[in-house]
């Protein structure tokens, strides 16, 4: 039994391109600039870090040191096991390679942090009465 084939004779409608209007213009691009990294100052060690935060907060060396340690810790495990990092204001951290060497564990990774928000312009004129 052999199959037969419908040809079709009906001829498809051009549709008439839609005209956009004024308003619904795209959108401006955004330019990226790519910044090399400028390195102003030696790297930050622990010490300094403690003394920073120590002179920022307010709190005893004594009590501040082993919650920064702790915290450092549980980063650096965090990290290793190959989890992401979202904590504002440092921003977000995303872990793009990882390699295993004999004497180092090699993690690559991505930090991005929003550009800071500027407060709102303090209107300086006063509120209607209700």
């Amino acid at each position: 039994m052999g199959t037969t084939r419908k040809t079709s004779t009906a001829v498809r409608k051009a549709t008439p391109a839609r005209a956009t209007p004024a308003a619904a213009k795209a959108p401006d691009p955004e330019v990226v600039v790519n910044e090399s990294p400028r390195i102003t100052e030696p790297e930050l060690k622990k010490k300094e870090l403690i003394d920073t935060i120590v002179a920022r907060s307010g709190v005893k060396k004594r009590d501040a040191k082993p919650v920064i340690e702790a915290m450092l810790a549980v980063l650096g495990e965090t990290i290793a096991n190959g989890r992401e990092l979202n904590l504002a204001p440092m921003g977000k951290l995303k872990i793009t390679r990882m390699k295993k060497t004999t004497k180092a564990h090699i993690i690559t990774t991505r930090l991005r942090r929003n550009e800071p928000r500027q407060a709102d312009p303090i209107d300086p004129l006063a509120q209607a009465a209700e």
